[in-house]
């Protein structure tokens, strides 16, 4: 009997993983390693390799490992790139969520924690993000997080899928040096990977209408993260009711500059970043509301901004040196 973790090589799944194996709970992974790390499963974890696109694997993945639940994190995750690939977007989040979910009713698994996205809500026009604040992605990647909500709603009246979809904005920091992000495309990869080239980061905009011009969003550490995936897989497993959907947020968020600072202290880099125009869609602040996640979830801030940045650094200078 096993929890599947569909995603589980890459950087987010990789610590839901380790959540899981420090908890004892049995856990298997497939992953196709489009963007994840073969080395970031543990030897002792079973590792699938293949898509969720492929319904005969997933079933027999099912099947052969006993799975009673699963964790999905599989899908092609860059928001902005998914705005030139839609059609990838689509097939990798949408059909393939479809088929994940045909596979589990075929052989009798109704729990599933998916793991969605704050990109559902678009720019919202409040301070803070609640589970009831319209949803309005502007993306095909937000789109298609939303669909893969409804999917798992639809599924819910018609065949009794008990499920749970965690929206979250900004992943960052390490729980071990041995897990790191390795995006192209998040703030803290790039910067950190710019600095450790001896180049200088660029702040997009210092004029918005916040404390000190520049943007504002909620920062949450990975392993924090991880842990609520966890708890809310126990949760369904021990039967509790959930909500459909939960906001893993800060309630207050940090700005692009307060990050650059910390980031100077932490690693000793005296640096002063480029001030760059704004970029098109960004809002000045996005932040989101934890209370229910906390409430139902035990969803708990235990890494502050300068923690986060140095596990961060850390990391990148452990993956640099190999």
């Amino acid at each position: 009997m096993a929890w599947l973790v569909t995603g589980g090589a890459g950087y987010i799944g990789a610590h839901v993983v380790r959540a899981f194996v420090q908890a004892g709970t049995p856990v298997v992974v497939l992953d196709a390693l489009t963007s994840g790390h073969p080395q970031f499963v543990p030897a002792d974890v079973p590792f699938v390799r293949g898509t969720i696109l492929d319904g005969d694997l997933v079933r027999h993945t099912l099947v052969e490992h006993e799975v009673t639940g699963v964790v999905h994190l599989a899908g092609f995750k860059y928001a902005g790139v998914s705005v030139t690939r839609p059609l990838l977007t689509y097939q990798q989040n949408v059909t393939g969520t479809a088929t994940l979910l045909e596979q589990m009713q075929a052989v009798g698994v109704d729990q599933l924690v998916f793991s969605s996205s704050a990109a559902t809500y678009g720019t919202p026009d409040v301070d803070l993000v609640t589970e009831s604040t319209p949803t309005s992605p502007e993306s095909p990647y937000g789109e298609s997080k939303l669909i893969g909500e409804w999917l798992l709603a639809d599924q819910e009246k018609a065949a009794g899928l008990r499920h749970t979809s965690l929206r979250y904005f900004n992943v960052v920091g390490s729980a071990t040096p041995e897990l790191y992000d390795t995006s192209p495309h998040n703030l803290f990869p790039v910067v950190l990977r710019l600095l450790a080239e001896g180049r200088t980061p660029q702040i997009n905009g210092d004029d918005y209408p916040t404390p000190d011009g520049t943007c504002v969003r909620d920062y949450i550490h990975v392993e924090d993260l991880a842990a609520t995936h966890l708890a809310a897989a126990h949760a369904l497993a021990d039967g509790r009711p959930l909500e459909r959907v939960y906001n893993l947020g800060s309630g207050d968020g940090v700005s692009v500059r307060q990050i650059m600072t910390t980031i100077a202290e932490v690693t000793g880099l005296d640096f002063e970043p480029v001030v760059a125009p704004r970029r098109s869609g960004d809002p000045a602040r996005i932040v989101a509301s934890g209370e229910l996640a906390a409430r139902d979830l035990g969803w708990r801030m235990t890494h502050d901004l300068r923690s986060m940045v140095a596990s961060a650094w850390e990391a990148q200078q452990r993956a640099a040196a190999r």
